[in-house]
C-alpha cells in the first residue's frame, strides 16, 4: 500500500524522536583522529556532518528477496534472480519519484549467487514497486569475462549537468572485482561502458581488485544528484580497503591518483592495498577505532559550502579496533574534505553513527552489516538507504 506525503512527514518526525540511539554513539558529535596530526580536530561540533539519521522501523526492511523471474542470457533458461538476497541499493529522485536501482542474488550462480541490478520505484521513499526483470546483468557482451558469474554489484547514480545517468558499479567474475561504468538516459535502459580504470596508466589497473566508486556531486533542492568538476576535473573515491581517489574528464574513464615520489603511505599497507602500492591513501583505516580493519566508499560524496562530504562503511575487528562491537561489524562513518582539494581531510568523525542493531541487521548472508549506498533528498527530508547484512534493504530518515 502507498501513502501521501503525508504520512511520510508523520513516519519521520516520529522516528526522528525516537530512534536517533539506533543510528548514532553518545559520541559521535566529535572529529578528529585521523593519521595526520596537522588535520583541524574541532571537537566541539561536528555542524559539517549530516547526522540525526532514524531507522523507520515502520516499514523496515523496505525491500525484500523476490518473486520475479527472467530469462537469462547466458544460461538460457529462467533463472528467479532476487530470491536469495536483495542489498546495497542506489537512489535517484526523479519526476517526483523514488527510483532504487539494487543489488540482487539468485540462488544458483556461483560463488555465492549471481548478482545483478534490479529496479524498484517509490511515490513516498517508503513501499516500492519493483520491476519483473532486471536492468543490468551479466550478458553475451564484451563484459561478460569480468562479470560472470559472480555479476554485477554494488551501484552507485549520479547525473551529469543533462540529465544523463552514470552508473558506477562492481563487475565480479568469482575471483575478482573490477569497477565499471554504465550510462542510462532513463534508468531502464543501460550501455556499459567497461572498466573505469581501462586508458589509466597503460592498463595498470585492469586486474587489480577496484570497486565502490562514490562520484563527487551536489545534491539539488529538487533530489537530483548531479556531478560536479573540482578543479576542472571530476572527482570519485572508490576502493574497500582503504579509500582511493580517481578523477575524470567525462564520467566514463578515470585515472586513479598515485602517489607523489617518495611520499610515504599514512599507514601501513594491507590486504588489497599490498597489490597497489603506488596509489594515494585518502581515508585509510584507524586503530582503536570502528574503522579498524576496512573502509569503504558509500553514497555518492556531497560537494557543500563547508567541503565535501563523505559518507563511508567500515568493518571493525575488536582485536585491533573498537572492542564494543561484535568481530566483523560494519559500521558508518563521516569525513569532510576540502572542496578545493579533494584529498586533504578537514574533518573526520571519532565514532560510527549507524551500526546494526535490528534482527535482519545482525543476522544473515553475513552478519554484523549495515551497508549504506544510496543517499537522497525527497520532499524535505533526508533519506539514507542501506543493506542489511547483505540480505535486505532499509531505510534511515532526517529532517532537512
Amino acid at each position: 500500500m502507498r501513502k501521501r506525503s503525508i504520512v511520510v512527514l508523520y513516519f519521520f518526525a516520529g522516528f526522528i524522536a525516537a530512534g536517533l540511539a539506533a543510528c548514532q554513539s553518545p559520541g559521535n558529535a566529535k572529529t578528529g583522529g585521523v593519521a595526520d596530526d596537522s588535520v583541524a580536530a574541532d571537537r566541539d561540533s561536528a555542524a559539517w556532518a549530516l547526522l540525526g539519521f532514524a531507522k523507520v522501523d515502520s516499514v523496515n526492511p523496505v525491500l525484500q528477496p523476490g518473486t520475479g523471474s527472467f530469462t537469462d542470457p547466458i544460461r538460457r533458461q529462467r533463472v528467479s534472480w532476487e530470491e536469495k538476497d536483495v542489498f546495497n541499493p542506489a537512489i535517484v529522485v526523479k519526476d517526483d519519484k523514488v527510483y532504487m536501482l539494487y543489488r540482487a542474488q539468485d540462488k544458483v550462480g556461483m560463488p555465492a549467487g549471481t548478482s545483478r541490478i534490479g529496479l524498484a520505484t517509490s511515490s513516498d521513499g517508503l513501499h516500492f514497486t519493483r520491476e519483473a526483470a532486471p536492468v543490468l546483468y551479466p550478458d553475451e557482451d564484451a563484459q561478460k569475462k569480468l562479470e560472470w558469474e559472480g555479476g554485477c554489484e554494488d551501484p552507485r547514480v549520479v547525473e551529469d549537468d543533462r540529465g544523463l545517468y552514470y552508473m558506477t558499479y562492481t563487475a565480479f567474475d568469482g575471483r575478482n572485482a573490477r569497477l565499471m561504468v554504465a550510462t542510462s538516459p532513463d534508468l531502464v535502459h543501460w550501455t556499459k561502458r567497461g572498466h573505469a580504470f581501462a586508458r589509466a596508466y597503460g592498463g595498470k589497473y585492469l586486474d587489480k581488485w577496484s570497486k565502490s566508486g562514490s562520484i563527487v556531486s551536489k545534491y539539488a533542492p529538487d533530489g537530483k544528484v548531479v556531478a560536479a568538476k573540482v578543479g576542472g576535473k571530476y572527482w570519485m573515491y572508490w576502493g574497500d580497503q582503504f579509500i582511493w581517489a580517481a578523477t575524470s574528464d567525462d564520467l566514463v574513464n578515470w585515472t586513479p591518483v598515485e602517489k607523489s615520489p617518495g611520499e610515504a603511505d599514512p599507514v601501513a599497507l594491507k590486504g588489497q592495498a599490498l597489490a597497489m602500492p603506488d596509489l594515494k591513501i585518502v581515508v585509510p583505516t584507524r586503530n582503536k577505532h570502528f574503522d579498524s580493519d576496512l573502509v569503504e566508499s558509500g553514497p555518492p560524496a556531497m560537494l557543500t559550502d563547508k567541503g565535501i562530504l563523505l559518507i563511508y562503511n567500515s568493518r571493525n575487528v575488536p582485536a585491533i579496533g573498537d572492542t564494543t562491537l561484535p568481530e566483523g561489524t560494519y559500521a558508518a562513518g563521516e569525513i569532510l574534505m576540502d572542496r578545493n582539494d579533494p584529498l586533504k581531510t578537514l574533518y573526520r568523525l571519532d565514532h560510527y553513527f549507524m551500526k546494526p542493531d535490528k534482527p535482519y541487521e545482525t543476522t544473515g548472508q553475513v552478519n554484523e552489516v549495515c551497508f549504506l549506498e544510496g543517499l537522497a533528498l525527497f520532499r524535505h527530508q533526508w533519506l539514507l538507504y542501506y543493506g542489511t547484512a547483505d540480505s535486505k534493504i532499509a531505510v534511515a530518515g532526517r529532517t532537512e
